[in-house]
């Protein structure tokens, strides 16, 4: 909670030379905001607010007549506004020796998870005199940054993610060689009985695609788009959870397999490619951390640049990965040079995926993605050793 840290957060600020860190909630415009503000739970904020964290003094508060309690549980001094007129006076007042601020903003929207300031509530702050500065470090260090017991509760939710990855393919296995039916949406709603029993929350349902679905990143299993699951083809599922209790972190995985005895030579070849790029980014963090710093994007090069001399870079269209947090995106650097570029360092105590893949449109798709958990000595990678081979379903 943001209120057990202002004294951080004030000496984050003095280190970074800013005058403030400026929080604007409005509806649901900001998670970063939400969150920090313990506000994300709240079902009405329905009237801008705001608040300010100082570099020096007490916090400031500004809410809405309408709302007059939504930050009293925050420290600091109040203020109110009824009519726009007060509002933009109370605003300037609220910002008074505030010159350099930081906000959720980032300069030509370069990392959108942390541009969330509006353009005219931007605008309105510049005519107070106020020069903006990306919050993007400050929220990977006070939003992004797991607990102890929060890296165990990614360690365990990983551990049952991998058993239950392999539980579905093993499910799959059986329907085949029992000649029972079996289809992508009936994996998937096997996969969040498993997890249920687990014990595991997920904000949305995985990932279950055969072939060309395999080949859509994003493909969702719904009762219209579901095919069936036949011999020969290739399998991928893709599952995120975490456990139930407050403040548990996600784990993301993803494996493929194909239904036969051995994979196609196709097959095969783009799952080596994609298993080798994974290795050259986990490579990359394990050699460096944590005695040289190391940048978002500088992991997507590493990964890219073995698809890219395979032939396969445009097929390679995301990013290699995401932080990963209470949410299964977190705010911390993701691993991007190709989306946005992520010049964030890693930080101890955050984690993210590492997942290439190879996407043939309307053929097969292949992804391999593993967590990795940076504490303060190592690179770990959670839940498993990273799959090695395309799973064999009828071998």
């Amino acid at each position: 909670m943001l209120a057990e840290r202002i004294a951080d957060i004030q000496a984050a600020l003095a280190e970074a030379e800013l005058d403030g860190w400026f929080f604007s909630v409005f509806q649901g415009n900001d998670p970063i905001s939400l969150d920090l503000l313990g506000l994300a739970s709240k079902a009405l904020v329905t009237r801008r607010c705001y608040y300010l964290v100082p570099r020096q003094g007490a916090p400031r508060k500004l809410v809405s007549n309408l709302e007059p309690a939504m930050l009293d549980h925050l420290p600091g001094e109040k203020a109110s506004y009824t009519t726009w007129q007060q509002h933009r006076q109370q605003l300037e007042l609220l910002l008074r020796d505030c010159k350099r601020v930081a906000a959720q903003y980032s300069p030509k929207n370069e990392l959108p998870t942390c541009s969330r300031l509006d353009a005219g509530t931007a605008e309105l702050l510049a005519s107070f005199g106020v020069t903006l500065v990306s919050s993007a470090d400050l929220a990977q260090r006070f939003a992004a940054v797991w607990s102890p017991e929060q890296l165990e509760t990614h360690r365990r939710a990983n551990v049952h993610l991998h058993r239950i990855a392999r539980e579905a393919f093993d499910h799959v296995a059986a329907r085949l060689r029992a000649g029972e039916p079996v289809d992508e949406r009936g994996v998937q709603q096997w996969i969040l009985g498993a997890m249920d029993q687990a014990g595991l929350h997920t904000e949305a349902p995985p990932i279950v695609g055969v072939d060309a679905h395999a080949a859509d990143p994003h493909f969702e299993p719904t009762p219209e788009a579901s095919v069936a699951i036949e011999r020969g083809q290739l399998l991928l599922i893709d599952l995120w959870a975490k456990e139930k209790a407050p403040g548990s972190i996600y784990a993301d995985i993803t494996w493929c397999g194909v239904t036969s005895a051995s994979p196609t030579d196709r097959q095969q070849e783009i799952w080596s490619i994609a298993a080798a790029a994974r290795d050259a980014g986990i490579e990359l963090v394990r050699s460096r951390w944590p005695a040289t710093p190391i940048r978002g994007y500088e992991v997507d090069d590493a990964v890219r640049e073995v698809v890219r001399r395979a032939g396969y870079a445009d097929y390679f269209i995301h990013r290699t990965g995401h932080s990963i947090g209470e949410k299964d995106h977190g705010q911390g650097a993701n691993m991007d040079n190709l989306e946005t570029h992520d010049s964030r360092r890693l930080i101890a105590m955050t984690g993210f995926s590492i997942e290439p893949g190879i996407y043939l449109p309307g053929e097969i798709g292949v992804r391999t993605e593993v967590n990795i958990a940076l504490t303060p000595e190592v690179a770990e990678v959670t839940g498993g050793e990273p799959q090695r081979e395309l799973l064999r379903l009828l071998a």
